[in-house]
């Protein structure tokens, strides 16, 4: 063979090759394109789907707090306005719970919109469901009488108290221990919230009786719910916990409505608009509970409820010409608020949430408050 018969054979070798290359080389991009496509599709689909997800939980906690703070003012502006003239907070959280326990039952009854949890029983029920609805009606009557007689920014400033009242009443019964961090976390709190009392320009004790009071109750109303769950194993979700627990309340509210209210109430003028949307706003706002609940934590919504303190305490000052913030007003409850998100941010990490709530199964590992 002749040198250029050589060189002629290679050159036709490397054509070749070159061209058996260029076909694999075709080939694998014809496997690779449509699965390629299909992963950067997927991933698309993926991230807009996570978006989407991650829009609606921010969604759930902003309708969350203007819910359950306009609900505040709304429960203001109809207990002490001049233009509904209801000053009756019993007859008010009356008609609450009637509405919550009708709208209950029309969800899971009649439209089967929501399905209630089963496994609940009469001894249950009456060992643990009916004082926790008492407290409940306790807790919404004594606070909204409270309306009458102080300010809204002050009766929240007073509601920073409410981790102390829960940890005392837990360490009384069992199901906490008393140790130096969460002794010196409640004593923040409960400093703050007396230096904001002592800001307090117009304080009326009567009002504040009766917003101690309904804390006191709210106290005992979780530490209830926390022996439901730990020592009977009872899980309920929000809208299973109102179904049961409302036509308790609205009885227990009721009795005292009779001898209190009921001859007073008499005479008045019944706005059934602005009471029926009253009544709506507070059901809506359970529910609301419901969606943060199931989209969250439970920190993240005693962080929600945070903010909202503050915003309430913020706007009252802007709508009600008897609310007159001060220095010390405004000190002393930021000491408290301190004191109260280093609780929440302590109390979920020792497995101590207090939860009477059952999630979906890729939400178990999830411990969310009742409803607030």
């Amino acid at each position: 063979m002749t040198f250029v018969e050589i060189v002629v054979d290679a050159m036709m070798m490397t054509v070749a090759r070159k061209k058996t290359y260029q076909m694999r080389i075709a080939i694998s991009f014809a496997d690779l394109r449509p699965k390629r496509l299909l992963t950067l599709m997927a991933d698309r689909s993926r991230i807009r789907g996570f978006l989407r997800e991650e829009h609606v939980t921010y969604a759930s906690i902003l309708l969350y707090i203007t819910l359950s703070s306009g609900q505040i003012f709304f429960n203001k502006w109809v207990l002490s306005s001049k233009e509904i003239n209801f000053p009756y907070p019993l007859g008010l959280t009356l008609l609450h719970m009637t509405f919550s326990s009708v709208l209950c039952f029309l969800l899971t009854k009649v439209f089967k919109v929501m399905k209630v949890e089963e496994g609940m029983t009469l001894e249950i029920y009456v060992t643990s469901v009916i004082p926790i609805g008492a407290m409940f009606a306790m807790t919404l009557w004594l606070g909204n009488t409270a309306y009458l007689y102080i300010t809204v920014a002050f009766s929240q400033m007073l509601k920073a108290i409410m981790p102390v009242a829960v940890f005392i009443l837990g360490v009384c019964v069992g199901l906490e221990i008393m140790s130096c961090k969460m002794l010196l976390i409640m004593s923040v709190i409960s400093f703050g919230v007396l230096v904001s009392s002592y800001g307090e320009l117009n304080i009326n004790w009567v009002g504040v009786v009766y917003q101690m009071g309904g804390i006191v109750s709210e106290a005992l109303r979780l530490i209830l719910m926390e022996i439901l769950v730990k020592r009977k194993g009872i899980k309920l979700n929000p809208l299973s916990l109102m179904y049961y627990m409302s036509p308790c309340s609205a009885i227990c509210l009721f009795i005292p409505w009779i001898f209190l209210e009921k001859s007073k109430m008499d005479t008045w003028n019944f706005h059934v608009l602005v009471l029926s949307l009253n009544s709506l706003c507070t059901f809506a706002l359970n529910l609301s509970v419901f969606l943060v609940i199931s989209r969250t934590s439970a920190l993240t919504i005693r962080i929600a409820g945070v903010v909202k303190d503050w915003l309430v305490v913020l706007v009252s000052a802007l709508l009600f010409a008897e609310t007159k913030l001060t220095i010390i007003n405004l000190f002393g409850y930021a000491v408290a608020i301190v004191g109260v998100a280093t609780y929440n941010n302590h109390k979920p990490k020792n497995g101590e949430s207090i939860t009477l709530v059952s999630q979906s199964p890729k939400n178990s590992d999830k411990k969310p408050d009742g409803p607030l």
